[in-house]
């Protein structure tokens, strides 16, 4: 057979009809597989079953159609049928109709699924997002004067503080908005990333004793403008115009206030409108935790006060400001804790129920009085007066909880302070920590790892992941993570903590050289004797390890040993009467402040 009469042949026995019947019926069938199914909740082997039987189905159609032909008196094989008369042979044109209504049917599942696809992220996002959710992008500085961005901060940051008091909203803490511009092009991917289904956007224009506040509320998936409102004000009625925008959001959001919550929006904080813009540009600085800005910050809410001596939020600002210093600047901690105690103590005499005193105490008490129950007492406090305080919670997590052994409770804390600041470093590393004082080692690594995908140059995450690693059993892994932070900083922490890795894993020279470096360094500032401690286990020493422990605990260093009875880096010591006395120490609640 030429393939003349070939194609010639395939034609009389409708193979062709065949074929495009059933590419037509094949594709309604896979259109049906891949837009229904899912919709019904049929798992995906199942459409992925569908589309590899039509596929293996198409050679055997063509194969059927060669070798039978439809009669009427029913399926022949074809030399049957070519010999039957031809009135019993006569077209049929049903396989046209078929294709027709087919394609039809097809083409309108493609497109049902394009639109489909195109809404189904909108959709998912918006099931995902609570309706009462809420991020303040920072506000445009329309002023003349660039030195009155730090106004209009403020007043993104006091509509922020007021929201955050609502129990019935879920607000996105500052640290991660300021990474984003006042009205950004791509709402739903800020929502996304915010976690925050809605945005509120705003300028602020201030000249001389007047000011103008123009804001306005939409739905980020939808870009539904929710409300919008221009304030035209004198100066003095920013705090009025603050707690407005914040109620009225609130009712917007439909979200339920206490008669408390409704009180704490209203306050105003100071009518001195200088120490206003003071104590903001300290919280701007102190929110940026690098360099010189925390002496700056303390220098600024210094200045608030001498403004207003009776302003509570500069002294519980300060307190934080104070008790971070030693981390940040290297300050005297027993002098920094000492003032970071009494700026909290003070703030809370001007206001009891001011949430950033609360968790300023909270801080003082664990870092420099090694005292857990009554950080804890402070932190659950702070979060009653506000509970959308990411920082409070985060504290909370990675502070008492975490020391106390409450891991549940401690993890738990900690994704909540992450949900409420996702961008921030400093928050997902401290998870990533807790996760391994949890000795969940694997997922410490993988939020670690997370938290580098914000910033691959944080130091402080390529160190607790150092830590992580090592705990882990990967000393090669943990060592390169080290060396990674080393070139990041100078921080005799990341230094120490490659030294004794390098001794576990063989090179004990690396620690002896450590300590000698530490006893340089202590000539001119403090070295923590929780290093010297680590060192020492690292060289098998563990009767000087446990002598560099207990000073560790006589000098008050809370920021380390208040961890002791978790910390996997010590297990070699646990059994040692010595190591479980010096634990009860830790962990025994101490007087009330």
């Amino acid at each position: 057979m030429n393939s003349g009469n070939f194609f010639a042949e395939l034609k009389r026995r409708n193979v062709y009809k065949v074929a495009v019947a059933y590419a037509i019926v094949g594709w309604l069938s896979i259109q049906i597989a891949t837009q229904i199914f899912p919709f019904l909740e049929i798992p995906n082997w199942i459409v992925r079953l569908v589309i590899v039987l039509i596929a293996i189905g198409f050679p055997i159609a063509l194969v059927i159609a060669w070798a039978f032909e439809a009669t009427p008196e029913g399926i022949k094989r074809t030399e049957v049928a070519d010999a039957m008369p031809a009135v019993t042979r006569q077209k049929k044109h049903a396989w046209i109709y078929i294709v027709v209504v087919g394609a039809a049917i097809s083409v309108a599942l493609f497109f049902l699924g394009r639109f489909t696809a195109g809404n189904k992220t909108v959709a998912t996002a918006r099931n995902e997002l609570s309706a009462k959710s809420i991020a303040v992008l920072p506000f445009d500085n329309l002023s003349r004067d660039p030195d009155n961005a730090f106004f209009a901060e403020g007043v993104q940051d006091e509509i922020l503080t007021r929201l955050a008091k609502v129990a019935d909203l879920k607000v996105i803490a500052r640290t991660s908005t300021a990474k984003f511009k006042s009205a950004p092009e791509n709402l739903t991917d800020i929502a996304k990333q915010l976690g925050a289904l809605n945005i509120l956007e705003g300028s602020v224009q201030k000249a001389n004793d007047q000011v103008r506040v123009n804001v306005q509320l939409i739905n980020a998936l939808t870009n539904a403008h929710l409300w919008a409102e221009i304030y035209d004000r004198k100066l003095t009625d920013i705090f009025a115009v603050e707690s407005d925008i914040a109620k009225t959001i609130a009712d917007a959001l439909q979200a339920k206030l206490t008669g408390s919550e409704k009180q704490m929006m209203a306050a105003a904080p100071t009518t001195d409108t200088t120490a206003y813009e003071l104590y903001h540009k300290g919280r701007s600085l102190w929110g940026k935790r690098t360099g010189d800005n925390i002496p700056k910050a303390i220098a600024f809410f210094e200045q608030a006060i001498a403004h207003d001596p009776n302003y509570a939020l500069a002294y519980a600002g300060l307190a934080s400001a104070y008790i971070l210093s030693p981390f940040y600047t290297g300050a005297d901690r027993r002098e920094a804790g000492s003032k970071a105690k009494e700026a909290a103590i003070k703030a809370l005499r001007l206001d009891p129920n001011l949430a950033e005193a609360h968790a300023a105490l909270g801080k003082v008490l664990f870092f420099s009085e090694i005292d857990l129950a009554g950080a804890t007492r402070e932190y659950k406090r702070a979060i009653e007066l506000k509970p959308n305080d990411a920082d409070a919670h985060h504290w909370f997590s990675n502070d008492s909880l975490a020391a106390l052994g409450q891991f549940d409770e401690a993890i738990a804390e900690g994704k909540r302070s992450v949900e409420l600041d996702p961008l921030s470093i400093v928050i997902n590393a401290d998870l990533g920590e807790t996760l391994f004082y949890a000795r969940r080692f694997d997922e410490s690594v993988a939020q670690l790892r997370k938290t580098l995908e914000i910033d691959p140059t944080s130091f402080y995450a390529h160190y607790n992941l150092g830590i992580a690693l090592q705990a882990k059993g990967d000393l090669s892994g943990a060592i390169a993570e080290y060396e990674k932070a080393k070139q990041l900083t100078d921080n005799v922490a990341v230094s120490t903590f490659w030294a004794q890795a390098k001794a576990h894993a063989g090179d004990k020279e690396a620690a002896r050289r450590m300590l000698s470096e530490l006893d340089e360094i202590s000539k001119h500032r403090e070295v923590l004797s929780y290093l010297r401690a680590l060192l020492y286990l690292s060289l098998n020493n563990k009767d000087e390890a446990l002598r560099w422990l207990e000073q560790s605990y006589d000098e008050r260093d809370g920021s380390n040993i208040c961890w002791i009875n978790v910390d996997p880096l010590l297990d070699p010591l646990h059994g040692d009467p010595r190591f479980e006395a010096l634990v009860q120490k830790v962990i025994a609640p101490k007087t009330q402040p």
